[in-house]
């Protein structure tokens, strides 16, 4: 039980903090990349739903995989962040960025964004598992 209120918690709390991220960074990403940054405006109702269910799906794999690799507790969560994150977000950006030419101050930005999201997941997780 207490692993559903983990991933319940780290689920709203890795969406308020994308959200603080983005409305943060998105203004130096637009001067980095200029014409080529994204528009992303203000997200309407679907989308903060929707992102609160992709978080909740990244939430609750990442406790499904830390607890079929016996890594819930702290420092064995983080590490698996840590794995995680350079194992799917940062080869997919690299690859929109080489393959696609996706803006490199976008891709830093979204690998940014993975970053304290999985590594906030892991801590709320390796807390209340």
């Amino acid at each position: 039980m207490m692993i559903w209120i983990g991933i319940a918690v780290a689920t709203v709390a890795a969406f308020i903090l994308s959200s603080f991220y983005y409305a943060v960074g998105t203004p130096f990403e637009r001067r980095a990349a200029g014409d080529r940054a994204v528009e992303r405006g203000r997200p309407g109702p679907l989308k903060v739903i929707a992102e609160l269910a992709r978080t909740l799906v990244l939430a609750s794999g990442f406790a499904w995989i830390a607890g079929a690799a016996s890594l819930l507790a702290l420092p064995g969560t983080l590490l698996l962040a840590l794995v995680l994150w350079v194992a799917f977000p940062v080869v997919l950006l690299t690859g929109s960025v080489g393959w696609d030419r996706a803006p490199i101050p976008t891709a830093v930005l979204h690998a940014g964004d993975w970053l304290l999201k999985l590594l906030l997941i892991a801590v709320i997780i390796g807390l209340l598992h």
